[in-house]
């Protein structure tokens, strides 16, 4: 497709100003108070008191010249780079096994470095999480990690097979034991046996893995455990390992590989021991889990963690997108309704609407991650199920909305979004990983919706004894109490679904069911979501703030209870005028919070390193990027 360039007149022929215009949104405030709001935003927003601990280290990391932007590099140079900053974010690391022990900071590695190297987040979640957070929960306190801790050895993690991924419980890959060594034989015994898309190429120098196999002892099978295997030394793959590179991939290209093995000989301490299986020298396995699916979900448990690194990813993409997008809304004017006059693309509301639904996402959804990690990180054994639950699904919705996120903040930005310079195409293109990395977001909610069928109860608070007709659409309580109805209404859909469904076909009775019982989870997220927007809300200091974001929420629970409005009606939830007063409410609260946009962003606390690197983020154009890029690409070294 031929694209159109249009010059610009002379001033000799068309004198053109810029003017502020009454409907143009611009942020109002002195630039101390927006600054003073936007600090108590950033200070909710990312784990208050905990904040520098948390948070600050990985920031100043990604502001430094490592981790700038390089272009014009090529997929094995980009995935070279990406291993090169793996082992500077393992140099500004006092400990990293404290690290892989620290859901929170360890969330917060990929929210800093997911928007700036996606690759990096990729070999991050898999080196600190998977693997070394695997060994330290199994028996690591026995073993020497040096070699994995100072990255002599890149860690990676085996378990997804080409014919087996959503089924991993079902792989085939087999360790048997040998009774005159106590070791064992690692074999892959079929094609689609070979272990699909670990990073197990060369690139980034040896690695070793963590292995999903099935233990056989004798004639028997004792279900899937992990085996630290060495894969690769300075020459290449070790005897009996064979890798094959895959095709590139859509985001940041990692070193995806299929891996096999042919009889490869591992010494008895291959084998990850904890309470769901120990091997005494006798070859007698002793497990306090009898269930051999239980005893495989207790060796990749890791993968609740890796939820929450896929979901701080995609918190953290989204509000770099909007940053960017908010930005350029405000640097790029077009012209206004008078002669010789230009506008800010954020003074229309077609444009600026847009933007703000996806703000009072985006706040949502880092105030939802945050009480997931809390959940996560604080549970005990009384409420494991409950905080794995609310990870999963949380997972699902976060990624889920970014990916919604991304194409809007792409798609206002026009042509000058679609250049990688501007980072937004890269952005959509990389979230897309977080939707199915760590369990896919369909297959982890339709697991989530089985157990919350009968094992849960909406919490419907909020609504009270007062009719409908006497509530406000401005009330929080009264939103928050709609969309817990609508999470109650789903639910009982399911259940009577469930209940009536063919019997004797278990595969139909889910069929009949599922759908009802995704929309529960669906609302049960967006609940959380609220409870979480709301707590947050609560503790704000600076009015400016508060408000701030109690409009957010507002405009968020509006936007969430538009597609249920005919249910809440017929239930008695909503009046008649609730309906029609509707789309008013959500003008009036766009219109309020239009002002403050650059607020909203400035609290996202983006490095100016990072922001200056981004033309349409610092109010330039490609062609001023242009002026100041290198001719060539300077070289990686990994």
């Amino acid at each position: 497709m031929a694209m159109l360039t249009f010059q610009k007149e002379t001033p000799a022929v068309v004198a053109t100003k810029t003017v502020p215009i009454t409907s143009a949104p611009s942020d109002p405030a002195p630039f101390g108070s927006r600054a003073l709001a936007s600090g108590e935003l950033a200070h909710l927003l990312f784990d208050q008191q905990d904040r520098d601990r948390v948070h600050e280290s990985w920031r100043k990391l990604i502001s430094g010249k490592e981790f700038s932007y390089r272009p014009g590099l090529p997929a094995v140079a980009r995935t070279a780079l990406s291993y090169h900053r793996l082992r500077l974010v393992n140099d500004a690391v006092d400990n990293a096994e404290a690290l892989a022990s620290d859901p929170r900071r360890l969330a917060s590695l990929h929210e800093w470095t997911g928007f700036v190297d996606s690759g990096l987040c990729t070999l991050a979640s898999i080196h600190y999480n998977l693997f070394l957070g695997s060994v330290l929960d199994h028996d690591g306190y026995r073993r020497n990690l040096s070699e994995f801790t100072s990255m002599q050895q890149t860690g990676t993690f085996l378990c997804t097979e080409l014919e087996h991924g959503n089924d991993a419980a079902a792989l085939q890959t087999t360790a048997t034991l040998d009774p005159v060594t106590g070791g064992f034989l690692l074999h892959t015994p079929t094609p689609g046996a070979r272990k699909f898309m670990p990073n197990t190429s060369m690139t980034g120098g040896p690695k070793s893995a963590l292995v999903a196999a099935r233990l056989v002892i004798g004639e028997q099978e004792h279900g899937v455990f992990l085996f630290l295997v060495p894969l690769s030394d300075e020459t290449g793959p070790r005897p009996g390992v064979t890798v094959v590179p895959l095709p590139e991939r859509m985001g940041s290209p990692v070193d995806h590989c299929l891996t096999s093995f042919d009889q490869v000989r591992l010494p008895p301490e291959a084998l990850l021991e904890a309470e769901h299986g120990q091997l005494a020298p006798d070859g007698t396995l002793s497990s306090n889990v009898g269930n051999r699916r239980k005893r495989f979900l207790r060796s990749i448990s890791r993968v609740t963690t890796g939820k929450l690194c896929m979901s701080a990813a995609a918190v953290g993409a989204s509000r770099t997108a909007l940053a960017i997008a908010v930005r350029y809304a405000h640097s790029r004017h077009i012209s206004g309704p008078k002669a010789g006059e230009q506008v800010p693309l954020v003074a229309h509301r077609s444009h600026h609407a847009r933007l703000l639904h996806s703000l009072a996402t985006a706040y949502a959804m880092t105030f939802l991650h945050r009480s997931a990690v809390s959940a996560w990180s604080e549970h005990t054994s009384a409420d494991k199920a409950d905080a794995e639950r609310l990870v999963a699904v949380a997972k699902g919705w976060t990624t889920w909305q970014a990916r919604t996120i991304m194409i809007e903040c792409r798609e206002r930005c026009g042509a000058q979004g679609l250049f990688h310079v501007n980072r937004l195409a890269d952005l959509q293109a990389n979230v897309e990983g977080t939707i199915t990395a760590e369990g896919d977001n369909l297959v982890i909610w339709v697991k989530a919706a089985a157990e919350m069928i009968f094992s849960h109860q909406a919490d419907r608070h909020g609504l009270s004894d007062r009719p409908a007709a006497e509530r406000q659409l401005t009330d929080l309580d009264f939103l928050r109490g709609l969309l817990a109805e609508v999470e109650a209404l789903w639910q009982t859909r399911a259940r009577i679904a469930v209940r009536q469904g063919p019997f004797g076909d278990p595969i139909a009775r889910w069929n009949e069911t599922s759908g009802p019982a995704l929309e529960m989870v669906s609302a049960h997220a967006r609940l959380k979501a609220t409870d979480a927007f709301l707590a947050a809300a609560e503790q704000a200091t600076d009015s400016t703030a508060r408000f701030l974001l109690e409009s957010l929420c507002r405009l968020f629970l509006l936007q969430q209870l538009r597609e249920h409005t005919g249910d809440l009606l017929a239930e008695g939830h909503l009046a008649i005028e609730h309906i029609r007063e509707l789309p008013r409410a959500v003008e009036t609260v766009v219109a309020e919070l239009a002002p403050h946009m650059l607020t909203l962003v400035d609290a996202f606390d983006l490095p100016d390193e990072v922001l200056a690197s981004i033309p349409i983020a610092s109010g330039a154009g490609v062609d001023q990027y242009l002026d100041r890029m290198p001719d060539v690409a300077e070289p990686v070294h990994a």
